[in-house]
């Protein structure tokens, strides 16, 4: 196989787990009994904690020879406590096995951009290939998980996400390139560098413009599915409109982002589109439009969650200094899918109940910090 394959399969079974575990993570959690404020704890407080978990594991992970070894392990960590989840019973035992799975999956991403982004360098293969199959395992896992849950017990979920975290542990230990290996030094000395990263300012700039953008996803995703049912469309409507959301997402990635490349259009013009793109989007849903006039905002997703995750992945991959590209990508990564969208997603919730649909509002408020943020960078990176 080649690097490329070998990287597809590996965001496969990453992205596989995540289409079960997003969509139907709550629905489990509510059959072991747990309300719907332990719930929100539970989903919540790994993201919010990677602002500590994030870097520590970052800087860990620098400390192996090779890139593929942490994210071997931390698949077998994962797997083991979601098996532990299923197994035990009670808030302690399954929700502290809950947080160490959640912990470690999403810390798997940003290593696996890494080495793929190395990969991909050094072999000359365009990254969005690979991470474009995730996203259509992504698809994939969710219609088949709501079609196996349609007739089966909803343990499905946790059964389906321990075994892909198993299956990513063992290709990620016997696949995954091996060569371009990270760079060691004395964890203290690692521990140093993020210290410096969070000092830069034009790096923590382009973070608030990466993640401010990502983090207008928040209310969308918390609310969108609540909203088009009271505006009368059926579970179906909405499993078909986030469906095409992520079908373009993928032709973005397969297609628009190697001719972009091609054009030699820079990574910060594309993040200022994203920006641009959730602007408008988020103005649009926030009047409740109709279902026509949905699916081509559902499009615009190509350009605010695909053009802002790659151009945000570049923009970090080049700010980083040698040796710091690990906590770089996970700095990125807690900051966009970590602490910024938690906070957009804690208040999405009292936003929604008190203006309904005009909480989007507020989203597009949040593209507009990320547009100054990213206006900022210009002439300082491309």
């Amino acid at each position: 196989m080649s690097p490329a394959s070998r990287l597809a399969l590996q965001y496969v079974l990453l992205f596989a787990a995540n289409g079960v575990s997003l969509p139907f993570a709550g629905l489990w959690l509510s059959a072991q009994g747990f309300t719907a404020a332990q719930i929100g704890g539970l989903l919540a407080a790994p993201m919010m904690a990677r602002l500590v978990t994030g870097p520590v594991i970052a800087v860990w992970a620098d400390g192996f020879s090779r890139r593929r070894t942490p994210i071997a392990l931390l698949g077998a960590v994962a797997c083991a406590a979601y098996v532990v989840a299923g197994m035990g019973q009670g808030l302690w035992i399954q929700g502290v096995a809950w947080f160490v799975a959640a912990t470690a999956m999403a810390a798997l991403i940003p290593l696996t951009d890494v080495l793929s982004l190395q990969a991909a360098r050094r072999t000359g293969f365009a990254f969005a290939w690979p991470r474009g199959c995730g996203s259509a395992a992504f698809v994939i896992a969710n219609v088949l998980m709501g079609a196996v849950l349609s007739g089966a017990s909803v343990d499905g979920v946790i059964v389906g996400v321990a075994v892909a975290s198993g299956l990513l542990a063992l290709t990620a230990a016997t696949l995954l390139p091996t060569d371009g290996e990270a760079e060691r030094g004395r964890a203290r000395d690692r521990f140093a560098g993020v210290g410096r990263l969070l000092k830069d300012r034009l790096f923590m700039t382009a973070l608030l413009a990466i993640g401010a953008i990502q983090a207008t996803h928040a209310f969308y995703y918390g609310f969108s599915a609540i909203a088009w049912k009271a505006q009368g469309l059926d579970e179906r409507a909405t499993g078909l409109l986030w469906a095409f959301s992520v079908i373009v997402e993928i032709g973005f990635m397969w297609w628009v982002e190697p001719w972009r490349r091609r054009r030699g259009i820079g990574a910060l013009t594309i993040l200022t589109v994203g920006g641009l793109a959730a602007v408008v989007r988020w103005t649009a849903l926030a009047f409740a439009p109709p279902l026509a006039v949905l699916w081509p905002l559902q499009a615009l997703h190509a350009l605010t969650f695909a053009a802002t995750y790659l151009a945000g992945v570049e923009i970090i991959e080049r700010l980083a200094p040698p040796g710091q590209h690990t906590a770089a990508q996970t700095l990125n990564s807690v900051m966009a899918a970590g602490v910024l969208i938690g906070l957009a997603t804690l208040a999405a919730g009292p936003l929604y109940g008190a203006f309904g649909t005009l909480g989007y509002l507020s989203m597009a408020a949040l593209a507009g910090v990320g547009l100054i943020a990213a206006w900022s960078l210009r002439g300082r990176i491309s």
